[in-house]
Parts: structure tokens; C-alpha cells; sequence
């Protein structure tokens, strides 16, 4: 990666994602990411996929925002890749007595283990200034990510509720996914136009505990934990999912 790729077309990079977040992310009148009113409940099984790619922007965001789904794929066979596009470098916490740039990388290793995914990557792009990228940049490493792992569906979190280095992710991944005609999902809130509730059955609190455990592999962020840990505890056996690239035709979910 070129630092020219990561500076030169900032303000460019700043108007594509307003546009872009516009359209896929929901509005509301009090913040135009947010929309206040909940979308109507519709409980489905898990989406069947074969290979699912895991687009983040940064280390910590599998285990906490997509753990229990990450580990309810690949119980029912499907493999689960993950990119991250920043080795997390800039958090504000660190436990630990290393550089966060060398431990972080290490603990989404473990925290990958104890979810079941079976490839991990992480990429050089600067934490905290993913919106400084070249929008081509990112979106040609995730899809050279599909290409290899061959994925039929791309997960991201939702860029209705993160920062502008998710929304960069969510952009760039779905960029890619609609390149190689792959849907893209957002794990996201119920409060989402065109959400769905996702019922993860009678493996839920096997896969809570999963993600707690993923969570708290990642140590040196540990002056997190007690928060994550009680937003979990909050969630119980269901998730929400909605489209940001949506399939050519209908999906096919779990029985």
C-alpha cells in the first residue's frame, strides 16, 4: 500500500462516502444515521452460504459486533474468512506493555480460534484514517479476499452505526461484492430500514459464550470488557441483519 493511496484523494473519498451512505444507511430526523423507528420483526434462520468473507475495519469488531454470528456459520459448516483492514493501532486503550500495532493482530488470532473461522488477514491501511484511502485501494484488497476465498456472501457491520472508518469498510465491501456479483449483509440494529431478526436456535448461548470468550482475547482492550460483556448479555438468541448489496434473486435461508 502506497501512501499516496491512503492521502491524495481525501476530499474526493469525504463526497463519495456521503453519497454512498445516504443511500444505504437509514435516515432518521434526528440523526441521518439513525432511524427512530423499528422495523418490523420478521425472525428467520441464519442466511445459507457457503463461504462467508468478514470485511472490518479494524481488530476487536469480529468478536464484539459479529461473534455470535461468526461462530453460529461456522457451526452449520460454512467457512468463514475474515479481513481486517487495520491492525486497530490507534484505540485509545492498550493493557498490554506492547505497540498495539504488533499485539492486536495476535489477538484476533485466538479471538478467530474461538469463533471457528478458518483465514485471517490483516492489511496495513492506516487505523483511524481509513477515510483518507483511496476508495479503489480498499476495494481492491477486499476483492482479491473474495477471489481467494472464494466467498458467496460478504458480512460487515453496519455503517449506520459506527465511524467513518466502518463506513470506508461497508463501502469498499460492497463495492467489491457487487464487482464479483456476491450480496453483501450488515450485522445492524432493529431500528434499520429493511431489517431482519436472525433466531440463532439452540446454540444461542453457546455462541454468547463464544463471543464473550473472543471478546475477552482481545486483552489489550480489556477496559472494555465490562461494557461489551453487559451489551451482550442484553442481545439473548437473536440478531439483526439487513442487505446493503442485496441478491439477484431470493436468498436461500437455513431450514
Amino acid at each position: 500500500m502506497s501512501t499516496a493511496s491512503c492521502y491524495s484523494a481525501a476530499p474526493r473519498a469525504n463526497l463519495v462516502r456521503a453519497g454512498w451512505l445516504a443511500r444505504h444507511a437509514p435516515c432518521g430526523a434526528e440523526h441521518p444515521l439513525i432511524r427512530p423507528t423499528r422495523a418490523v420483526s420478521r425472525q428467520q434462520p441464519l442466511p445459507r452460504a457457503e463461504r462467508v468473507l468478514v470485511v472490518t475495519a479494524r481488530p476487536g469488531q469480529e468478536s464484539a459486533e459479529l461473534g455470535a454470528l461468526l461462530y453460529a456459520f461456522s457451526r452449520i459448516g460454512t467457512r468463514v474468512a475474515l479481513l481486517s483492514l487495520t491492525k486497530g493501532e490507534a484505540s485509545r486503550l492498550n493493557s498490554t506493555v506492547e505497540r498495539l500495532e504488533s499485539v492486536r493482530p495476535s489477538e484476533l488470532q485466538v479471538a478467530a480460534r474461538l469463533l471457528g473461522l478458518c483465514s485471517v488477514a490483516v492489511a496495513d491501511y492506516p487505523d483511524g484514517r481509513l477515510s483518507s484511502c483511496e476508495l479503489a485501494a480498499l476495494t481492491g484488497r477486499v476483492s482479491r479476499a473474495i477471489t481467494d476465498q472464494a466467498a458467496d456472501l460478504v458480512l460487515v457491520t453496519d455503517p449506520a452505526e459506527g465511524g467513518l472508518d466502518e463506513a470506508m469498510a461497508a463501502m469498499a465491501a460492497c463495492e467489491a461484492a457487487r464487482a464479483a456479483a456476491v450480496p453483501a449483509l450488515a450485522r445492524t440494529v432493529s431500528a434499520a430500514r429493511g431489517g431482519w431478526q436472525v433466531d440463532l436456535g439452540d446454540d444461542a448461548p453457546q455462541a454468547r459464550a463464544a463471543q464473550r470468550s473472543a471478546v475477552a482475547a482481545h486483552a489489550s482492550q480489556s477496559g472494555a470488557l465490562a461494557d461489551v460483556t453487559y451489551r451482550l448479555k442484553l442481545l439473548g438468541r437473536s440478531e439483526w441483519l439487513r442487505w446493503l448489496v442485496p441478491p439477484a434473486r431470493p436468498w436461500p435461508l437455513l431450514p
